[in-house]
């Protein structure tokens, strides 16, 4: 039989089935909880940052404004796949329609891409506040830093385009099950019973390009700050240069860090429960981790959370 006689023997899905992080039904409300919280926490501080940082004149600098579009942005990217998550926690039939995964997958790109690019953004900031001071208050004004955060999303939403514009050309066939709690783009490939090889390597050499073109500026931005705190003779003032980098620098390698043990490990050591945690660490806990980190770290921002609360 020749796999085209195989293809039209197989049944054609209309919808897949997420196994979730675990088939045991005792753990099913306990993780509910636990992911409850969880997004709840993410909504609140967040929301919180954002709040802070539109109420509070002294905190309206060009590095607070990327932050409070962080804050906006991690809201986004935990809403697009833990409200589903919850749902099927409860749910005996943990389905989701073809398109609906394909959205997903659209809008979880369009997240993750515009973070990774507006962390560039933040970093190309920071570089240029420590080593620029003398031409940084006349470069960055507010129009500038609205239209680097508007490049950010539009880089986002050409990225996810690009991976996603050839999904709904892909046909689908049995098994129909994804070993996941959100559906994510190369498990889905997996599925297809036509060709995926052009999309593969569409989507290889775009987010190749530019997510090392990201990490490229983000390195190359943190190399040079690095001298230039050095440079800095009294200890006083490395500390307080170096405090000013170091939320950021936390979050780029949470976020980053997992997110490229996700995709770029070797197939040879693959695991499904691995491959879960990783899943759950950058695009559950990363956003939850954002305004902690931020508010603990940062004295102008605790200072702030203080003037809000007292009132």
């Amino acid at each position: 039989m020749t796999p085209w006689e195989m293809m039209e023997n197989q049944t054609t899905v209309t919808e897949f089935i997420l196994l979730g992080l675990s088939n045991d039904s005792h753990l099913q409300i306990p993780l509910f909880l636990v992911f409850l919280v969880i997004y709840l926490i993410t909504l609140v501080g967040n929301i919180l940052i954002m709040l802070v940082i539109k109420v509070d004149p002294q905190l309206h600098t060009p590095m607070y404004f990327f932050l409070s579009n962080l804050s906006f942005l991690d809201v986004c990217y935990s809403s697009v796949t833990v409200p589903k998550m919850l749902e099927n926690f409860l749910a005996e039939q943990k389905t989701i329609s073809v398109s609906g995964c394909i959205a997903q997958i659209f809008f979880f790109i369009f997240m993750v891409g515009t973070e990774i690019f507006l962390l560039s953004v933040m970093a190309y900031d920071r570089y240029a506040a420590i080593c620029n001071p003398l031409r940084y208050s006349t470069t960055r004004s507010h129009q500038v830093c609205v239209k680097m955060v508007l490049g950010a999303w539009i880089s986002g939403f050409l990225d996810s385009s690009v991976n996603t514009l050839y999904l709904t050309d892909l046909t689908f066939c049995s098994p129909r099950e994804i070993n996941h709690f959100s559906c994510e783009l190369p498990l889905l490939l997996q599925l297809s019973c036509t060709d995926t090889f052009a999309n593969e390597m569409v989507i290889l050499c775009f987010s190749m390009t530019l997510g090392f073109a990201s990490l490229l500026l983000i390195l190359t931005s943190y190399i040079c700050i690095l001298s230039t705190i050095l440079g800095i003779r009294s200890s006083e003032g490395r500390r307080r240069a170096f405090s000013t980098c170091a939320s950021h620098i936390t979050i780029v390698l949470l976020f980053c860090g997992t997110a490229f043990i996700r995709y770029m490990r070797p197939a040879s050591g693959y695991s499904f429960a691995l491959d879960k945690l990783v899943s759950v660490q950058y695009s559950i806990l990363t956003p939850v981790l954002n305004p902690i980190i931020y508010s603990l770290k940062n004295k102008d921002v605790k200072l702030a959370l203080r003037k809000l609360l007292g009132r």
